[in-house]
């Protein structure tokens, strides 16, 4: 085969809606359902595949989507656990990681397989809706760290293909900053696509909990990661601050 007909069957793979995988962790999102539900039955009429896996939720929401067709995978409860666990599960040869309060553009998967044919990992810019000008700031500025570090968050929808997925052996399973490892991983590899497309993720915690707050938190468990403190300590001051 030569090197150009190589190129076009590489093209072709990409450009299938089977290629891809979408994996959702999700932890008692009833609320979010509805809507999250709706977003990924578009998907599967594309034919991609769409896995949902749950930690452990008490409030009925995974026998909600096995009601109405969609595969939910059981899984120890932990964000990277959980997406480990899709992607052990997946056909795809594109995993898309997508958070249960974010919505890919219509035009998500035609955009990462452009972007995945030049580059093997990628994410997307990300737009959190609010009525807020401040929101429009707080993710300013996260696409442009982002850009400029090769740092991902998982709020920016994160695609790898799934031989490289592989090769890094997945998210490190640890309970906070597994998308700043897993980047870091990729990034000893490549540097990613970054999307100026956007995601649109919630901004229910940032209001909930105030902008400025919550801005203030990352950054000091962000700091903390960088300086060596663990994840597991990470997580405790994370929940102590949630529930002040």
């Amino acid at each position: 085969m030569t090197g150009n007909s190589t190129k076009s069957a590489d093209q072709g793979r990409w450009h299938s809606r089977s290629a891809f995988s979408i994996i959702v962790p999700m932890l008692n999102e009833i609320e979010l359902l509805p809507d999250l539900l709706a977003h990924l039955q578009y998907w599967q009429r594309q034919g991609c595949e769409v896995l949902l896996v749950d930690g452990g939720s008490q409030d009925g929401s995974a026998k909600v989507a096995e009601s109405i067709g969609f595969k939910v995978i059981r899984s120890a409860r932990g964000r990277a656990v959980q997406m480990n666990a899709g992607a052990t599960q997946a056909n795809g040869s594109v995993l898309v990681f997508l958070h249960a309060d974010t919505r890919l553009p219509k035009d998500g998967l035609e955009r990462i397989s452009r972007a995945i044919y030049k580059r093997r990992w990628g994410r997307f810019d990300v737009h959190i809706s609010g009525d807020t000008a401040m929101l429009n700031m707080v993710a300013f500025f996260m696409n442009g760290r982002s850009r400029l570090t090769g740092i991902a968050t998982g709020d920016q929808a994160i695609f790898v293909e799934r031989t490289l997925f592989e090769h890094i052996q997945g998210y490190p399973e640890q309970p906070l900053m597994e998308d700043i490892e897993l980047s870091k991983r990729l990034l000893c590899i490549e540097r990613p696509a970054c999307l100026s497309a956007k995601v649109v993720t919630s901004g229910r915690r940032w209001l909930q909990r105030g902008i400025w707050r919550t801005i203030g938190l990352m950054w000091r468990l962000r700091w903390a990661y960088w300086r060596g403190v663990p994840p597991e300590q990470l997580v405790k001051r994370y929940e102590q601050s949630v529930k002040q």
